[in-house]
């Protein structure tokens, strides 16, 4: 074979072995997830697709590394989560799993508050003010450590809690409000008035008081995942550029929201 067209085909298989060695190099990839809980995290795939997946795809991105986000119902994330399965939870407090790995600063602060259907008179104004009073919350949320306690002790009591599961909790929980199957929901402020603006039904709710003090969410990382350390590291670098640069001020103005 002439030197020239030996040196073509070493050329050629040269060029395939690295085609083949590029196509099987898979690009860094961290898979997020947590039930639709819209403006924090929405509909997968969509042009908004919340707060705290377009802040982890934008800051990621600036170190390479993909995100894919996937909706789960929440209490199957955390099992998730804390497998190693998948990489981080949306929107978790730190009771909600105080194993997994955080960053010193919150992405948000979120507002938990009752709310009733508009004809009611009542108001939050402590536990015992619950007492007379059918709530709805969601599997496997944290509501602070004193409401924690409350839907502890009386999750097997439905005249007093009734506890929504599965992807859609929040809509069952507003529709058993709207036919009086409970007497109030308990809902972070931001989720609940995007969920009435989707549904036409703006207004249509009283919100009667909220708990206190406001409590700092996160992407929480797996505890069982080496990465997750590197993650978080860069997670909290970019949170840090991003409300020193006005970026993260940015999203929230484009979801409509602010900081409670």
């Amino acid at each position: 074979m002439p030197l020239l067209t030996r040196l073509s085909t070493l050329k050629g298989v040269c060029l395939l072995v690295l085609a083949v060695l590029a196509g099987g190099t898979r690009a860094e990839t961290l898979v997020i997830a947590a039930d639709i809980w819209c403006p924090v995290n929405c509909a997968p795939g969509s042009a908004r697709p919340g707060i705290f997946v377009e802040l982890a795809q934008e800051i990621f991105a600036e170190a390479g590394i993909g995100v894919e986000y996937r909706a789960l119902n929440w209490a199957r994330v955390l099992q998730e989560v804390r497998r190693g399965e998948l990489n981080a939870a949306i929107g978790a407090g730190v009771e909600d799993a105080p194993d997994f790995l955080f960053t010193a600063t919150p992405v948000a602060l979120s507002r938990n508050c009752f709310f009733t259907r508009a004809d009611s008179t009542w108001r939050f104004s402590g536990l015992a003010s619950l007492a007379q009073q059918r709530l709805g919350v969601i599997n496997d949320y944290s509501y602070g450590d004193e409401l924690n306690g409350y839907i502890a002790s009386h999750r097997r009591d439905s005249q007093r809690i009734q506890i929504a599961a599965g992807d859609k909790a929040m809509e069952l929980n507003l529709a058993k409000l709207e036919r009086a199957r409970l007497d109030v929901v308990l809902e972070n402020s931001w989720v609940m008035q995007a969920a009435l603006a989707r549904q036409g039904k703006r207004g249509t709710l009283r919100e009667a008081g909220c708990r206190t003090p406001d409590m700092p969410i996160y992407l929480a990382f797996s505890p069982a995942l080496p990465a997750s350390a590197r993650y978080v590291e860069l997670f909290e670098q970019g949170l840090q550029r991003y409300k020193a640069n006005g970026r993260l001020q940015a999203l929230l103005d484009a979801y409509g929201v602010g900081q409670p």
